[in-house]
């Protein structure tokens, strides 16, 4: 059996948006109780992450040591066609992921205890994103 989705996800700028109930809702209405799902965004300057959910510090800290490794207008980027962020948004994208593979059980993510899924975006502005969910199993 396979079931796919595809989520719409409004940012408000850069910083981490926490999809693991959507996610985990797509799973639990495709009727697969055991396989796998597959969460693959369709973008090149926001990914995704696996990410601890208890402390909202982690995100922020990850966000504070990516600002140090892919500055905003760095001089070095000559692709600065939709500003500063541009660049180094599409830099954060390629250093972290644009795909997640969770193993499905009893119908849900098996995600551990302190795991959430989370898209990142990258750019300052908001924007809309779209988050292809595809569930395999049976």
């Amino acid at each position: 059996m396979i079931s796919q989705e595809e989520l719409v996800v409004a940012t408000q700028g850069r910083g981490t948006y926490d999809l693991s109930a959507r996610v985990q809702d797509v799973v639990a209405a495709s009727g697969i109780k055991m396989g796998m799902c597959h969460v693959f965004i369709r973008h090149t300057s926001a990914s995704l992450m696996l990410c601890e959910n208890a402390d909202p510090s982690v995100r922020l800290d990850l966000e504070t040591f990516m600002s140090k490794q892919v500055p905003d207008g760095d001089p070095m980027f000559t692709h600065t066609a939709e500003g500063p962020d541009d660049m180094p948004a599409h830099v954060r994208s390629i250093l972290t992921q644009s795909d997640l593979n969770l193993p499905v059980s009893a119908g849900q993510c098996a995600l551990g205890t302190w795991q959430g899924i989370y898209l990142w975006e990258h750019r300052h502005a908001p924007h809309t994103r779209h988050v292809v969910v595809t569930v395999q199993g049976e």
